[in-house]
């Protein structure tokens, strides 16, 4: 059964800092990328402060809200260098609950995927009846599609079916499904790729969360649900008595399904739990390739290159934070990197 939590904290501050850094063997004479590493705003989300700092010094930035609507930033640099280093640092606030199932609407799946075939089909009125209009419409419509990391296959409809019983609620199928993953795959870091396909996975039973993530999504998409990726972070806690070290949070990822008249579910296969303010939201998509934080081309005649990611996502106390939207709101004394405030 998913797990349920009540949080008598209901809201947490956070310190977020991202530092990829890339070593190659040769000189790189120029760089450009984009990456998806400041958070969104709203949703139990504000953002105090974020910038995207890049080394050696970028010669051209900016940013720009994608397709659908994160925070994309461009760089280039032409500065000569052999290590390349993208850090980004953001000051927020989550106000998030945890989702209760139930609370959730108690339409059934299979009425929820009748709903979500007919948005926007002239003379029904699904749209504005579940509160789906414009961009939303266009979101929800494009999250029921197969996309180029999930392909629909007979393997993942094997899987799904057991927890699409008749009548079941669309939330409670969404809570199984979770379950499921989370209990019959075994999380094992490095045993997949981003290359890894689903039937793949479904034969190994191993994998990590992004798999986890486009399992879920696949096989809710396989019976005409909407559901669309989700990237971003989760506060990991030290054992009883220890500090937390730094460096030891990490990237994640999981699912958002929409519910007619509930809105989209967001829920962690890998951890068996709808997501709540230990969660940071940086951006969605269709699935990884629309929000994978770095990518890029370099040129150089070297060949390779070694990869290094540390990700702290640090409590930080009202007063911290204060204090940070204090000199963030004295004017600026100059610096360098790319910056966004809120």
């Amino acid at each position: 059964m998913i797990r349920q939590r009540e949080d008598s904290r209901g809201v947490r501050h956070y310190r977020l800092a991202h530092r990829t850094t890339y070593t190659y063997p040769g000189v790189v004479t120029s760089s450009y990328g984009r990456a998806v590493m400041l958070p969104r705003e709203g949703n139990g989300q504000q953002v105090h402060t974020s910038a995207l700092h890049i080394s050696p010094g970028a010669a051209q930035t900016g940013e720009h809200r994608d397709f659908h609507g994160n925070r994309s930033s461009y760089f280039k640099v032409d500065t000569e260098h052999t290590e390349l280093e993208v850090l980004a640092e953001s000051v927020l606030t989550v106000t998030r609950k945890q989702a209760q199932i139930d609370r959730m609407p108690m339409i059934s799946w299979s009425q929820a995927a009748e709903v979500t075939h007919t948005l926007g089909a002239p003379g029904r009125g699904a749209a504005s009846s579940h509160g789906v209009g414009g961009n939303a419409l266009i979101a929800v419509s494009e999250a029921m599609l197969a996309s180029q990391m999930i392909d629909v296959t007979e393997e993942v409809r094997a899987f799904a079916a057991p927890s699409f019983g008749p009548g079941t609620p669309l939330s409670h199928v969404v809570a199984d499904l979770c379950t499921r993953i989370n209990t019959e795959l075994e999380y094992k870091s490095g045993s997949t790729t981003i290359h890894t396909r689903l039937p793949e996975l479904l034969e190994r039973r191993q994998g990590v969360c992004q798999d986890f993530a486009h399992l879920l999504i696949a096989c809710v998409r396989s019976m005409g649900l909407a559901a669309r990726y989700v990237s971003g972070y989760i506060e990991t806690n030290p054992p009883p008595g220890r500090e937390k070290l730094r460096g030891v949070d990490a990237s994640h990822a999981w699912a958002s399904v929409w519910v007619p008249g509930g809105g989209w579910l967001h829920v962690d296969p890998t951890n068996d739990q709808f997501i709540d303010n230990r969660y940071v939201v940086l951006g969605w998509g269709r699935d990884y390739r629309d929000v994978s934080p770095l990518r890029g081309i370099v040129f150089t005649e070297g060949k390779g290159s070694s990869l290094k990611v540390g990700v702290d996502l640090m409590e930080l106390t009202a007063e911290e934070v204060e204090e940070v939207r204090s000199s963030h709101a004295s004017p600026s004394r100059g610096g360098s990197g790319q910056r966004g405030h809120r």
